[in-house]
C-alpha cells in the first residue's frame, strides 16, 4: 500500500478541514494510507474522520520561530517514507523543502485559500517564498481556476503542473428541506420567518459584521419585521456581532449559536445563505448551502464566482457593502418564488458539478500518477 503524508499547520475548524476529512472518509480503501502532520497540532475536528480513515502527528511547533521543528518534520518524513507529500497553504509550505531534503520522491502542494494579510495574493514577501519553493514541487493542486491562474500568472508556476480540483459535497446529509420542521430554530420565532443563514468561522476574513450591519438595515424596512438571522460558528468576532444586534434592539431576531454539529438540519431552516467573506478558495459551507437548495448572496472573491452565478442562483456583491447586502436581502425576503428558483438552480450546479465522487476520483489520480512515476 502506498502511503501519502498530508502537512497542515493546525488541524481545525475550517473549509480546508472539511475537505479533507470528506476525503479520508471517501477514498478507496486499500489503495493509500494517509498520514496527516500538523505542526501546531490538532483540534476535535478529527473526530469526524473515520476510524482507520487518516493517522495525525504531532510536530508541536512552538509559536513564532522555532527552526527545531524542521528537524523534527525531517525525522518523522524519513521514519514513514512516504511515496507522496502534500503540503496544504502558505503555512505548511515550507514543508515542501523539508520533503525534498528528507527524499519524499513526489511533492504536491495545495492552495485553498489565502489569509487575510494577503487577500489578493499580491504580499512581496510571501510570494517570494512562494517563488523559492517553486522548483521543488511536484505538481500544484488548487480548489478554484482563480487560484489556479494566480499560480500561474503571479508565481509563474508550469501550468502543465496546476490541476484544479473542486470540492465535493454530500448530496445525502446536504439536500433540499422536504416538509421538515424547522424545530432547530429558536421557539419563539414566527413560523412565517424568512431566516437569513450562515456557517463559518467568526473571524476576521468571513467579515459577519457587515452581514450584521446589512439584516439590521434590511429589518427596518418595511417587510423587515418577517426577518431571522443565524450565524453559526465561533469565533473573535462572534462578541463584535452581538454587541452589534444588542445595540440595535434586534438580538431576539438573530441566533448565534456558536459551533455546531447539526449543520445539515440548521441549513435546511433557512431561507437564503448569505457568505460576506473578504476573500475565498472555494467555500464548502456554499457548496452544502447549495446542495440545500437555498439561493446564496455572497462576494465576488476568490472561487466564489464560479459557484455564485449572478441572477441564477444567487447575487453577487463588493465586499463590506452593507447597503448593498441589505438590499439583495431584502429582495429575497420580499419574493419566495425567487428564492425557489434560485434554490433550485444551486441543487442543479451541486448534482452536475460538485459530487465527493468526482472530487475523490481526481486527489486519487493525481497521487497514483505522481507515485507511479517515481
Amino acid at each position: 500500500m502506498k502511503r501519502v503524508v498530508h502537512v497542515v499547520h493546525h488541524f481545525g475548524t475550517g473549509g480546508m478541514e472539511n475537505g479533507m476529512v470528506i476525503l479520508f472518509n471517501h477514498f478507496p480503501q486499500g489503495d493509500f494510507e494517509h498520514h496527516v502532520v500538523c505542526l501546531q497540532g490538532h483540534a476535535g475536528f478529527v473526530e469526524r474522520i473515520r476510524d482507520g480513515g487518516a493517522v495525525f502527528h504531532d510536530i508541536g511547533k512552538k509559536p513564532g520561530k522555532d527552526p527545531a521543528h524542521y528537524f523534527r518534520l525531517w525525522r518523522l518524513l524519513r521514519r514513514l517514507r512516504p511515496d507522496v507529500l502534500h503540503t496544504r497553504n502558505l503555512s505548511a509550505l515550507e514543508a515542501v523543502l523539508i520533503g525534498w531534503l528528507a527524499g519524499v520522491p513526489a511533492r504536491i502542494h495545495g492552495e485553498h485559500g489565502r489569509d487575510v494579510f494577503d487577500l489578493d495574493g499580491s504580499n512581496a514577501r510571501y510570494n517570494r517564498l512562494r517563488r523559492l519553493v517553486r522548483p521543488f514541487v511536484s505538481r500544484y493542486l488548487t480548489v478554484s481556476r482563480d487560484l489556479q491562474r494566480w499560480l500561474v500568472e503571479v508565481i509563474g508556476a508550469d501550468p502543465a503542473r496546476v490541476i484544479q480540483i473542486y470540492n465535493g459535497v454530500d448530496k445525502q446529509r446536504f439536500r433540499p428541506r422536504d416538509g421538515e420542521a424547522r424545530d432547530v430554530l429558536p421557539a419563539a420565532w414566527p413560523a412565517e420567518a424568512v431566516v437569513i443563514g450562515s456557517v463559518g468561522r467568526m473571524v476576521g476574513v468571513k467579515d459577519y459584521p457587515t452581514l450584521v450591519r446589512a439584516f439590521i438595515e434590511a429589518a427596518a424596512r418595511p417587510g423587515g419585521e418577517r426577518l431571522r438571522l443565524v450565524i453559526v460558528g465561533d469565533g473573535g468576532e462572534r462578541a463584535v456581532c452581538q454587541a452589534l444586534l444588542d445595540q440595535a434592539g434586534v438580538a431576539d431576531r438573530a441566533w448565534l449559536p456558536g459551533e455546531r454539529r447539526d449543520i445539515p438540519e440548521l441549513m435546511r431552516a433557512f431561507d437564503l445563505f448569505v457568505l460576506p467573506s473578504l476573500g475565498e478558495g472555494v467555500s464548502n459551507t456554499i457548496l452544502e448551502a447549495m446542495a440545500c437548495g437555498l439561493p446564496i448572496v455572497a462576494t465576488a472573491v476568490g472561487g466564489t464566482p464560479e459557484l455564485v452565478e449572478e441572477g441564477v442562483n444567487g447575487r453577487l456583491f463588493s465586499p463590506g457593502d452593507v447597503q448593498a447586502l441589505a438590499d439583495h436581502v431584502a429582495d429575497y425576503a420580499a419574493h419566495a418564488a425567487l428564492r425557489d428558483a434560485h434554490g433550485s438552480a444551486s441543487r442543479q450546479k451541486i448534482e452536475a458539478s460538485f459530487s465527493i465522487e468526482a472530487m475523490v476520483a481526481a486527489y486519487r489520480d493525481a497521487y497514483f500518477e505522481l507515485s507511479s512515476a517515481r
